[in-house]
């Protein structure tokens, strides 16, 4: 059964980066808006007659708090009608007709294995969504590896917020890695892209579980979001490790 349309409130806007801005909304139908981190809303934007041509989804960059606010981080396409509307139209004080949450890319209930939340650009939404979530509730977890590659580091999304939530978070480590930028730059944590990360941290974990006694590969669950080229690359290769492609949940951006 399809959700209803209703409408948002834009409340304020912040330049992120030089392509990327975060938009805070507010439902005022609803005292509380309720989705569970991971999920997305869908807007319908003024931008085509026939209506399948005016959704946009976009995932839901912040954890609920009991309000009737979200907040979503969203890249301007170069070419894509929805991303120059907003940026266009998007000042506080418009309404967009929107409908969710929806979507199933969500954690388990049960957090029972290490987690590799692995992404690209704007896919960092979801996991920041979660990560707060898990945070703020309490929630029980074993290691969470948040992996976050892009381009340049004027590109990184969040990243003094996630550094510190590493520091108050016990068990969760953050990856930005940036695939323009050079190893001599004192501010970088990692160079190149995603994939040697996971394969590392992962050759890591598995000398760790032997020495404990386990055998194989540590036990894992795998989320990634982004560009379909990175998702499709890291598929292959995690599960060329070992892992079995039911350990991988994956949402495309795009």
């Amino acid at each position: 059964m399809l959700q209803p349309w209703q409408n948002a409130i834009l409340t304020k806007v912040i330049d992120e980066t030089a392509s990327t801005r975060r938009f805070f909304f507010e439902v005022p139908s609803l005292e509380q808006f309720d989705f569970v981190p991971g999920q997305f809303v869908t807007f319908d934007l003024p931008i085509h007659e026939q209506k399948n041509k005016r959704w946009r989804s976009y995932s839901i960059a912040s954890a609920p708090n009991g309000t009737n606010g979200f907040e979503l981080v969203i890249v301007k396409m170069e070419g894509g009608a929805g991303t120059a509307w907003l940026w266009d139209h998007g000042v506080p004080g418009i309404e967009i007709s929107f409908r969710g949450p929806q979507g199933k890319f969500v954690l388990p209930e049960a957090i029972e294995t290490d987690l590799f939340l692995i992404c690209t650009g704007t896919g960092i939404a979801p996991f920041r969504s979660m990560l707060h979530y898990i945070h703020a509730q309490g929630i029980s977890h074993q290691h969470i590896y948040l992996l976050f590659g892009t381009r340049k580091f004027s590109d990184a999304l969040y990243l003094h917020e996630l550094k510190n939530l590493q520091q108050s978070m016990p068990g969760f480590e953050f990856y930005p890695t940036f695939s323009r930028e050079t190893a001599d730059n004192h501010l970088l944590l990692r160079t190149g892209y995603v994939h040697a990360v996971y394969e590392e941290i992962i050759a890591r974990n598995k000398k760790l579980h032997s020495i404990k006694g386990g055998t194989g590969l540590k036990p894992a669950k795998f989320y990634l979001c982004g560009w379909k080229n990175m998702i499709d690359d890291a598929r292959q290769k995690i599960q060329a490790i070992g892992y079995d492609k039911k350990d991988i949940h994956f949402e495309l951006y795009g």
